[in-house]
């Protein structure tokens, strides 16, 4: 704070705190005119109401005299009386350098605790995942909502199913969110032609079940086969290797009607989930894996199992 700032603030403090003194004390001793029946004179409510004159009460002026005094000693002792730094030199930064160091240390109490277990341990422990979905709302929410349910709109897919891209084992999650997944469908319209995509569309929403002309879905099966099935296997069914979708389950990411097919089928798809390993610490990508763990945890993992981290 500069000089003339300082003085300002100074200034203004013992403007406040004279005319408070003085209107506080004045109050009590200066003699008001009355008539023989103790009031003013004045009177309202056609004479109902007359205006008396009583001294302030003795508990309203001890707190009013406490009041002062815990003022003066305010400004004695904290910042407040322009640059005066006050007798215990309190700033509100080194307040939260004091918390943040307290926070930090009780944390890592709990973090030496987590790091000996496996990722399976810690998505049971209660504490582990409450902090894991805090990270997870802080990084992941924007894409895949706050309850992990995913959002067609950007291709984000729910983590709480049992259906999983790349497995939903805890060392696959863990590599998910390290390293990030890039995935492709590439656009067929030009090896299919209008009517091949319409066809293969057609058998592809038949395997879940929808009903479709049975000529375009049996033309349909030919060149999924012939093209398709390199990725999604001969009977439609992914290979998490490749991050290929299960064709013939109720999961989609970008919606499983016959228009959002043909859409993919035409266009291709290109989803992207960012590596976050840069931006999020061992522990917190432990702690956000052990979360979205729990929310299947009943889910039979479709591989291995995690080490504790060294």
């Amino acid at each position: 704070m500069t000089g003339f700032w300082s003085m300002w603030v100074v200034v203004l403090a013992c403007l406040t705190a004279g005319v408070g003194l003085f209107l506080f004390f004045w109050a009590i001793w200066m003699n008001i005119p009355t008539d023989k029946d103790g009031t003013t004179g004045h009177v309202w409510a056609h004479g109902v109401l007359r205006e008396a004159v009583r001294p302030l009460p003795w508990w309203w002026v001890m707190v009013s005299v406490g009041a002062f005094l815990f003022g003066a000693c305010y400004l004695l002792m904290y910042p407040g009386f322009g640059s005066f730094a006050g007798r215990t030199e309190w700033t509100s930064a080194k307040e939260h350098d004091q918390n943040a160091a307290a926070s930090r240390a009780k944390l890592e109490t709990k973090l030496a605790g987590w790091r000996t277990l496996r990722l399976e341990q810690l998505a049971a422990d209660k504490d582990a995942t409450t902090l894991g979905h805090r990270l997870f709302l802080d990084n992941c929410a924007a894409c895949h909502g706050m309850k992990g349910k995913g959002n067609r709109v950007v291709g984000a897919p729910d983590l709480t199913d049992a259906d999983w891209l790349y497995g939903g084992g805890a060392d696959t999650i863990l590599a998910s969110i390290n390293d990030g997944r890039k995935g492709a469908m590439p656009p067929l319209l030009g090896a299919l032609g209008h009517n091949g995509v319409n066809e293969v569309a057609a058998y592809v929403v038949s395997l879940r079940g929808t009903q479709v002309p049975a000529e375009w879905a049996a033309a349909g099966k030919v060149r999924f086969q012939a093209i398709c099935a390199a990725c999604h296997g001969v009977e439609g069914r992914g290979n998490p290797a490749l991050g290929a979708p299960d064709l013939t389950d109720d999961a989609w990411l970008y919606g499983g009607n016959i228009e959002s097919v043909v859409e993919t089928v035409s266009n291709g798809r290109s989803g992207v989930m960012p590596a976050w390993r840069h931006r999020l610490s061992e522990d917190d990508v432990r702690l956000t894996a052990a979360w979205v763990l729990s929310q299947g945890i009943g889910r039979v993992a479709s591989e291995g199992t995690s080490k504790a981290a060294p």
